[in-house]
């Protein structure tokens, strides 16, 4: 087994990168490119690529994560759930918001790939390739 890469929260490149996005998006895309995904899915999808660094720094720092590898398969399904339990089936009761699972879908699609990203010079192994296949099954569903 060789070395772990160290994982660099928010200064990962995806990070970053996902940030970037959402930024573009929100201050110059969304303004003059009509597009439903645009408005409605992308940022959704960069949430978990955005989001999930920055709280396992914290986590890392608190003390609750004992290491700086990558994000496991179970770091990134159970903050999924959370964000898609509390976004999409609390937040509706208590704010203006509205549920819609298609958001939990893209959330879906945004965690799969980032899994991908940051297990990429990791061994796939069953659990994994499990976890990716079913990602991957969500992200293919048209947002229609």
């Amino acid at each position: 087994m060789g070395v772990v890469k160290r994982f660099r929260y928010a200064a990962d490149a995806l990070c970053l990168g996902a940030c970037a996005l959402y930024a573009l998006n929100r201050g110059l895309l969304k303004a003059h490119i009509p597009s439903p995904f645009l408005h409605g899915y992308f940022n959704d999808v960069l949430l978990i690529p955005c989001a999930l660094p920055c709280v396992l720094w914290l986590q890392r720092r608190l003390g609750l994560r004992t290491h700086d590898a990558p994000p496991d398969a179970r770091e990134v399904a159970l903050h999924f759930a959370v964000w898609a339990i509390v976004a999409e089936g609390i937040a509706p009761h208590l704010t203006r918001a509205t549920g819609d699972w298609r958001d939990v879908l893209a959330y879906a699609a945004g965690a799969g790939a980032a899994f991908v990203w940051w297990q990429r010079d990791q061994s796939v192994t069953a659990p994994r390739l499990a976890l990716v296949t079913t990602f991957a099954y969500f992200a293919s569903t048209p947002f229609v």
